[in-house]
Formats: C-alpha cells, sequence, structure tokens
C-alpha cells in the first residue's frame, strides 16, 4: 500500500514539473502556443459545420427541385391518361349503341321500386285533395 501511495506522489510530483516547465517557456516566449488539432486526420469543426451547411442548401434545393417536377410530370401524365379513357369509354359507347340500339339497363331494386311508387300515389292523392279545396 505505502508502495502504491509512493509511485501515485511521485508521478503527481513529475505532471507538475512538466506543466511548469511548458508554464514557464510559454511566458518567456519562446513556444509559441497555437490550437492546431492533436491529429492530422481530425478536420475542424467549423469547417465540418460550414460545409455540412453549404452542402444540406444545396441539396435541399436540388430535393425540392426534383419533387416539384415530379408532382407536376406525373399530374399532367395522370390528366393525359384520364382524358384519353373518357375519350376511349364514349367511343366504345357510341359503337355499342350503333350496333345493338340501347345498352341493357340493371333492373331496378324491387325495394326502390316500391317506395318510388309509394312516393308517387302519395303526390297523386296530395294534388287530389289541393284541387278540391281550391273548387270549394
Amino acid at each position: 500500500m505505502n508502495i502504491l501511495f509512493i509511485t501515485f506522489f511521485l508521478s503527481l510530483a513529475g505532471i507538475i514539473i512538466i506543466i511548469g516547465r511548458k508554464l514557464s517557456l510559454i511566458k518567456s516566449g519562446d513556444v509559441m502556443v497555437t490550437t492546431e488539432q492533436p491529429h492530422p486526420f481530425v478536420p475542424d469543426f467549423e469547417k465540418i459545420k460550414e460545409i455540412t451547411f453549404k452542402h444540406t442548401k444545396k441539396y435541399g434545393y436540388v430535393a425540392l427541385f426534383v419533387i416539384v417536377k415530379t408532382y407536376l410530370q406525373s399530374s399532367n401524365f395522370f390528366k393525359k391518361k384520364m382524358g384519353e379513357t373518357k375519350n376511349y369509354i364514349k367511343k366504345l359507347l357510341v359503337k355499342k349503341q350503333k350496333e345493338g340500339g340501347e345498352i341493357e339497363k340493371q333492373e331496378v331494386n324491387k325495394f326502390l321500386k316500391m317506395v318510388s311508387d309509394y312516393k308517387h300515389k302519395i303526390r297523386h292523392i296530395k294534388r287530389r285533395i289541393h284541387e278540391e279545396e281550391n273548387m270549394k
């Protein structure tokens, strides 16, 4: 245990001496203080930040341009296709009418037919009542 304390204090004293020498050299002006990175492969943080913002803006504008361009092209494409399909369907309907006379109509739902007949009867009864009231 005593050996560990002795080595700890000796290393602490060595570190203090090294720092003291460096400070005395700096005060006398023999050593220039530089703020360079300790390792050559580690770039400056400010440069990284500046380059990142510059490229982000550049690629952001490019991405926005591509998105707007594809939106306009796709909407134009769908408009053309919609018009073409509409014209194609109209031509088919006209052709079918010329060939077969009329297009087959589907049967009306029985319930809906019954309801519409009932409405017609009610309207007819209302008209009669109004006519009789106006006569009197």
